[in-house]
Formats: structure tokens, sequence, C-alpha cells
């Protein structure tokens, strides 16, 4: 397995309000998308950074989250697991691509990210 990229970083957000105000208003982070208070997605100087409300949050995640982007999610899934990693299922977001939680060995959610293939034009 090998990471292509740091894909994102999301904070979930209990309070999305507050949380939305606190990097819009306070750090003045320019909003590029949201989804209500399920995810808003922002422009952090070419680097990938969003809210993730408490309800999308997969897995009980909590805190701040990492995504790492993988070409192979299922294999990058069996190598971790073969690892002994916690592993959670391959969530697939449709058009966006699919998602697996797993956890570090000091118990900090982290996700990888395989992007959907795009349909051949």
């Amino acid at each position: 397995m090998s990471v292509l990229r740091l894909q994102n970083t999301y904070v979930v957000a209990s309070d999305m309000e507050r949380v939305r105000a606190f990097y819009e208003d306070g750090l003045g982070l320019g909003r590029k998308f949201a989804d209500g208070d399920r995810w808003i997605q922002y422009d952090a100087g070419g680097s990938g950074f969003a809210l993730c409300g408490a309800e999308e949050a997969p897995d009980g995640a909590a805190g701040i989250v990492p995504v790492f982007e993988v070409a192979d999610i299922e294999a990058a899934v069996a190598n971790l697991a073969a690892r002994d990693t916690p592993v959670g299922a391959i969530r697939d977001m449709g058009s966006h691509g699919r998602t697996a939680m797993i956890r570090d060995p000091a118990g900090n959610p982290v996700q990888l990210f395989q992007r959907a293939a795009r349909p051949a034009e």
C-alpha cells in the first residue's frame, strides 16, 4: 500500500455553527461548498480542510481526522487488517469515491479515501 497524498483533514464539530464561525470569521477561511450542517469544505491555501457534523462522522470519529488518498482501498484495508489494525467497513460515497475508517496504534481515527473513477468522455 502506498499513500498518494494527504487528501483532506477535517474536524468533527458537535456545534457546527460555533466551529464554523471560528474558522470562517476568526481565521478567515473561504467556504468552497457546504452540505447543510453535515459537511463544509474550505479553501485553505491549496490544502483540503473541512468541518464534519457529528452525525456525518464515520464510526464515531471525533477530533481531527487526516484523510489519506490511496489508489486501491481494498488492498489498503486488507494490508492494514493483516497487521491487526482496527478497520471499519468501506463506505461508498457515490461519485465522490469510497472511504474506510481505521485507527492508528494510539487509537486515533484515520480515514482512507479512494477517488471514484471518472467516466470516459
